[in-house]
């Protein structure tokens, strides 16, 4: 997207020196990286970037709002109800899809997803210090990847301030599902490198009474905060039991609570007013049919591993909703992603994940950093993907003001 940096990499480009980086890049986290990240990472114009930081800040001040905080209650199913969530999430990522406008003749973020929950923090900081190193992409000075003009020291500074509150590392725990297993799994060991936090198994703490614990070299330690990155999705879908009762009030602290994952989600969508954001309803509030239902999806609020969702919506798909439930469906527009990302066959679509640190007693979240994900096939997932080059995971690079730079 910045022409002559584009033009620079992909002159460069080499197989050898891919390769190179994906050895360094697990070197750096200190395990294999099982799912695909990309021969490239992308450059945005800073323009763009700071759009998309307005549009997230503006996002969270209309969720971070006495009402919608009574609104989404129902957002939360009750046997996930846990306690003492907080005041806000400490984790909020932001997801647009880069698409065309015809009216402005520009590239423009759509907002396509919401969560209030962990993403991949230690990896992403990484994944971006190798395309840095090995591609010989230059100093921060000139390109940026972290936002808010954070240096990498700050930001593991605000990254150590939102998981570990001040505790000993040895009294938090990154909690997961079977986290050696994950592909998310090299985030999990980088995380353990930058920050000291040993990852657990959601079946391995030991509960009694309102403490928790874990084994740490032999020895049992009380956990003081959790670092969660369970996905009650995948926990349903796995029919995974914890060990300890989520629902009892435990004298542990969270970093990322699991009732934001809920609460600043899809069921986001109809409340947002803003450019970006495209058009939602709930069934029991939608005015009239669309004329261009084919351009919606329907989703079932409460189903889990995306069961239930129609992607070619008919008429029939919308009656077919009982009264009682229509409150639990939303229909959405769809957004079309743009390619445009040169690469050596067909361009790349691009996703970026707007991600926010917000600590207890912060006024704000702080936007930090990106995570790209870029495809060529029908939807970003690895399915539609799959034997195609410069494709998945990446890092944004931004040139900054006064650098010189389109």
């Amino acid at each position: 997207m910045i022409p002559s940096l584009r033009q620079r990499f992909n002159a460069a480009f080499t197989d050898d020196r891919y390769h190179r980086f994906l050895l360094a890049l697990e070197a750096m986290v200190g395990a294999k990286v099982e799912f695909r990240v990309s021969e490239t990472p992308v450059f945005l114009p800073e323009s763009l970037v700071q759009e998309m930081v307005a549009a997230s800040r503006s996002i969270v001040a209309q969720l971070d709002t006495p009402a919608y905080r009574a609104a989404s209650a129902r957002a939360i199913p009750p046997a996930f109800d846990v306690p003492n969530e907080g005041d806000h999430p400490h984790f909020v990522q932001v997801d647009f899809a880069l698409v065309w406008d015809e009216e402005t003749g520009r590239v423009v973020p759509r907002l396509i997803e919401l969560q209030g929950c962990a993403s991949l923090h230690a990896f992403q900081f990484l994944l971006a210090k190798a395309y840095r190193e090995q591609f010989e992409l230059g100093p921060p000075t000139g390109l940026a990847n972290l936002l808010e003009g954070l240096s990498d020291e700050a930001y593991l500074e605000e990254f150590r301030r939102v998981v570990l509150r001040g505790h000993d590392p040895a009294e938090v725990i990154l909690l997961e599902i079977d986290p050696l297993r994950q592909k998310t799994y090299p985030d999990f060991a980088a995380t353990r490198r930058l920050l000291g936090v040993e990852y657990v198994c959601v079946t391995e703490v030991i509960q009694r009474g309102r403490k928790l614990f874990y084994r740490r070299q032999g020895q049992e330690v009380e956990v003081r905060r959790i670092y969660n990155r369970v996905i009650i999705d995948e926990l349903v879908r796995k029919g995974v039991t914890p060990s300890f009762d989520l629902r009892a009030d435990l004298a542990v602290e969270w970093a990322g609570h699991p009732n934001w994952y809920f609460r600043w989600s899809k069921f986001s969508l109809p409340s947002l007013r803003h450019p970006t954001v495209p058009r939602a309803w709930f069934l029991d509030q939608l005015p009239e049919t669309p004329s261009d239902l084919g351009n919606f999806v329907l989703k079932p609020l409460f189903s889990f591993a995306g069961l239930g969702v129609r992607i070619d919506v008919q008429p029939a798909d919308l009656a077919a909703v009982p009264a009682a439930e229509r409150g639990d469906y939303l229909l959405q527009e769809k957004v079309a992603y743009h390619p445009m990302i040169e690469t050596r066959d067909e361009p790349s679509k691009v996703e970026v994940r707007v991600m926010l640190f917000w600590s207890e007693g912060a006024p704000d979240p702080i936007p930090v950093t990106t995570l790209i994900r870029l495809g060529k096939g029908a939807m970003m997932g690895v399915d539609f993907n799959r034997n195609r080059t410069w494709v998945g995971s990446s890092a944004a690079f931004f040139e900054t003001s006064g650098s010189g730079g389109e």
